[in-house]
């Protein structure tokens, strides 16, 4: 299968990637249900690539809801090797200003509700030291040189993923800043870990859109006038994002040969006896261990 360039869009980022090109909606099922929404797959310049709504068409499915094993299986059936990620978050760092764009690094996962793993019925550990793929997040940083001067990309950054749907606490983002926190928000996890046993580099964009709970809002700025400056906000960060990932994709693809440390996620992280792990299951998840037994 020719590989593909897959991006998840979170907040704002759909297929207006793709609006001089080439796209269908492929309609996949997977061993966890369907996916949130349909990818678009087609060609964007000559480079086959695979969008995905992480949250659904029309923004229908809070954090928690959202398929991440049916989104991440479903790009993985699609041939995608890599993935470009991009959400809004809020800042816990001054120096982040709403509009800027960090490239994720590190994280720090307090989610609870939700599955982190496709493999329920055998012990596979894989290594997440690095998160996301540092390769990919290279590749990000040439391409921000491409971006106009107004975009402030911040080259690395550690992103809090909480539950929600409810916003923090002013003593929880407190925390988070005290914990090194640069950015919070609800989706990165268990994105990243389970883009990683499907052995496929993950690279994040992070959307700044306010400063979360920690940083008082103006109190004669009314509340429905503050959330059409964070959705100015937003607005504002997703065209800069839509930028960035355009601006990155020809250069994933030049080396689309390469064979990245996430591609091998799987090779030593099986701890299970393979002679145990049922018949069925190992049919099941062929898609993405197949290769090992």
């Amino acid at each position: 299968m020719e590989p593909r360039v897959g991006i998840i869009g979170g907040s704002g980022l759909g297929p207006e990637l793709f609006k001089d090109s080439s796209i269908a909606s492929a309609d996949i099922d997977t061993p966890f249900g369907k996916p949130a929404a349909a990818p678009w797959v087609g060609d964007w310049q000559g480079i086959p690539v695979a969008i995905l709504a992480r949250h659904g068409i029309g923004h229908t499915l809070n954090p928690t809801q959202v398929p991440y094993r049916a989104n991440i299986f479903a790009l993985k059936a699609l041939g995608c090797r890599w993935i470009i990620a991009s959400g809004a978050v809020g800042s816990l760092q001054e120096h982040i200003h709403p509009r800027d764009l960090v490239l994720i690094d590190q994280a720090i996962d307090r989610t609870v509700h939700r599955p982190r793993t496709f493999f329920d019925h055998a012990a596979v550990h894989v290594d997440f030291a690095q998160p996301t793929c540092p390769r990919l997040r290279g590749l990000m940083l040439d391409a921000a040189a491409d971006l106009p001067e107004r975009v402030n990309v911040h080259q690395r950054g550690t992103y809090v993923c909480m539950e929600g749907p409810a916003f923090s606490t002013q003593s929880e983002s407190r925390m988070h800043r005290s914990w090194g926190g640069d950015v919070i928000g609800m989706t990165l996890m268990p994105e990243a870990k389970l883009a990683r046993e499907a052995e496929m580099a993950y690279a994040s964009i992070a959307m700044a859109t306010d400063y979360d709970s920690w940083r008082p809002h103006d109190p004669d700025i009314a509340p429905a006038d503050l959330m059409l400056e964070i959705i100015s906000h937003l607005r504002e960060a997703t065209e800069s994002a839509l930028k960035l990932i355009a601006a990155t994709i020809p250069r994933v693809w030049e080396i689309r040969r390469e064979t990245l440390p996430a591609h091998n996620a799987l090779a030593l992280a099986i701890w299970s006896d393979k002679s145990k792990i049922p018949a069925g299951e190992k049919e099941r998840l062929a898609g993405l261990w197949g290769k090992y037994f």
